[in-house]
């Protein structure tokens, strides 16, 4: 039977595995990982192909359950099919809908278009329903306030970085993009004022100099937005305000289609708040008729 101090939906056990992520041994924080990123995999499977797939000991599944109050792990998977049976597509129903396509040709390069149009409609719906609006509010009051802002993305990050930055300069903000060109990264990352913003963007495997500047921005007192792919790892539990973004994946090749969409959302969303902010009052307007 589950306790009163048990988490009793997905979203609150999400919240306390990132709060307590720290706290937790070596082997729990690669469980806490394992279900962060696999949520359908620890609500469909059994504790065998779970632990296998996790790379532990069914036992330590056990533990993991008891440790957030739980009186075992088929308890706490409990809460992990109640949130499957929610979303409008988990991992077996989009297996199934691969299945059923008209799948002729799936290695020609029009069939390689379609699974990547059809994973990354996935990943477009999950970023909708996923996305706090709340938190893309607070992104933007940070960047409409900023004095400047810097931008950091390394390899896979670096087209998103690229990509607001880009969208920045367009609306006559003072930014500026890090990217360690002659080995002087943190040099340049020295630069930041704390009136200053640093949007941050890692995905697994994460880069060092992104979680480095990210630290020299904290120490500085900056507010830091941070795009990743889990609130387990070091920059997401440094950030001011934090997206959790999933992108496609297809034939082992991870697609930016959900990080371009939210780029594109936080910087049209500055362009319409510096207009209103610029947009003289009635009273001046009034003025000077």
């Amino acid at each position: 039977m589950t306790t009163d101090h048990a988490p009793r939906d997905y979203d609150t056990l999400r919240a306390q595995m990132s709060e307590r992520y720290e706290s937790l041994s070596k082997r729990l924080r690669q469980i806490a990982k394992f279900a962060w990123d696999n949520p359908t995999i620890m609500a469909m499977e059994t504790t065998a192909v779970i632990a296998e797939r996790a790379g532990v000991q069914p036992s330590a599944l056990i533990r993991f359950a008891k440790a957030f109050g739980y009186s075992g792990f088929s308890d706490m998977q409990r809460t992990f099919q109640a949130h499957v049976t929610a979303r409008s597509a988990s991992y077996k129903e989009r297996f199934r809908k691969v299945a059923a396509r008209d799948g002729t040709g799936t290695g020609t390069p029009g069939g390689m278009l379609r699974e990547y149009c059809e994973a990354s409609r996935d990943a477009l719906e999950h970023l909708q329903d996923d996305a706090d609006p709340e938190a893309l509010e607070q992104a933007v009051a940070l960047l409409q306030k900023a004095e400047f802002i810097y931008v950091m993305g390394q390899r896979r990050s670096f087209p998103v970085a690229s990509y607001i930055y880009y969208n920045l300069n367009h609306l006559d903000c003072r930014a500026q993009l890090l990217t360690g060109m002659g080995g002087m990264l943190l040099e340049h990352a020295d630069s930041m004022g704390p009136k200053d913003v640093l949007i941050a963007i890692s995905y697994s495997p994460y880069s060092e100099e992104t979680a480095r500047v990210v630290v020299a921005a904290r120490e500085k007192g900056l507010p830091v937005i941070v795009m990743t792919d889990s609130s387990l790892n070091a920059i997401a539990r440094e950030a001011t305000v934090f997206f959790d973004i999933h992108d496609a994946e297809v034939f082992g090749f991870r697609s930016l289609t959900a990080s371009m969409c939210l780029a594109q959302a936080l910087t049209t969303a500055l362009a319409t708040d510096r207009k209103v902010a610029n947009k003289p009052s009635s009273s001046r307007r009034s003025r000077r008729t």
